[in-house]
């Protein structure tokens, strides 16, 4: 069995029109590219297997084509020449997470190579770590990579009993360590109620920024402002990964582990302005979409508007 799967047209409809004046009418299906700019590129990560590892509510398998379908029905802004490809699906088989993540990096690092802008669709957090190294393999070891998290949680345990939704930036931080290269990770919200001493450790240890939920608001733009330009002012490119559960349930119930004490949307769309205007996003995903648990399709609308916001500023 393949890992590959085509891209699904159902998921694309909406309202019709003459003038393709919604993305269900300008999306392009395909598993390969042959143009070589201007083009935002959907992968969907079915897999929620490292949730199940990691004890956390299943159901985010079906994440990425919740987001599709909600992302279909919004407005096209996009220049003429842009396109936006859904790219197909990585499914995981038999538990094999990662076999997921390795035919994962594969894709990434396919669709960097036509310079195209990919947003991974996920899918637990573990999409991280595929994600990543389809970016290390597509940049070298020559060019620094910045990560960006949105989340409420490190993600940093330690895979010692295996690999699973938690531990992604644990094991990038170890490969870093393998091949000498900087490990630079940003987190954004973090939640000292979501954590233990344990990860904080290892977060100093591993010399991980991060800002607490508690001073992730709009409260302090300018200073979360500061720290989001002396980290971009240090690396070549950065991979932005935003965990829904990060955001407060008001806004994002359909999450594997939600909390009212999240972050709201403003504060990430202030941020990820700053990082567009960097010019140095190479790559981002959308993680922990459960719409098992969704109220009225909000989460996955939330994720569709980030999607939406990012690939209008880039092209």
């Amino acid at each position: 069995m393949s890992y590959n799967k085509a891209p699904k047209i159902e998921f694309w409809t909406g309202r019709k029109s003459e003038e393709e004046l919604y993305l269900h009418e300008k999306v392009e299906f395909s598993d390969s590219i042959t143009k070589k700019e201007g083009i935002t590129a959907l992968l969907g990560y079915l897999c929620d297997e490292g949730v199940k590892r990691n004890q956390g509510r299943e159901g985010a398998v079906a994440g990425a084509d919740a987001i599709r379908a909600q992302l279909a029905k919004m407005p096209n802004h996009l220049e003429k020449n842009a396109s936006l490809i859904d790219y197909g699906d990585i499914t995981c088989i038999d538990g094999n997470m990662e076999e997921s993540q390795a035919v994962l990096a594969q894709k990434v690092t396919e669709l960097l190579k036509y310079k195209a802008l990919p947003i991974l669709l996920g899918g637990g957090h573990d999409i991280a770590y595929g994600h990543y190294n389809g970016i290390r393999e597509y940049l070298g070891i020559q060019k620094s990579i910045g990560i960006i998290n949105f989340d409420a949680h490190f993600d940093l345990r330690s895979n010692k009993n295996g690999n699973n939704s938690g531990t992604p930036f644990f094991q990038i931080a170890e490969d870093c360590q393998k091949s000498n290269t900087s490990f630079n990770y940003l987190c954004l919200g973090i939640r000292k109620d979501a954590n233990d001493k344990n990860l904080f450790r290892t977060a100093k240890k591993l010399g991980v920024g991060f800002i607490e939920n508690k001073k992730f608001s709009m409260d302090n733009a300018k200073s979360i402002a500061d720290e989001l330009l002396d980290f971009l002012g240090k690396v070549d490119h950065v991979y932005v990964t935003i965990d829904l559960d990060g955001f407060s349930s008001a806004y994002a119930p359909g999450v594997s582990a939600p909390s009212p004490m999240g972050f709201s949307p403003k504060i990430v769309l202030e941020s990820l302005e700053l990082i567009l205007k960097s010019d140095k996003l190479i790559s981002m995903d959308i993680a922990e979409m459960n719409p098992k648990y969704d109220i009225d399709n909000q989460t996955a609308k939330l994720g569709a508007s980030l999607i939406h916001y990012v690939m209008h500023s880039k092209f």
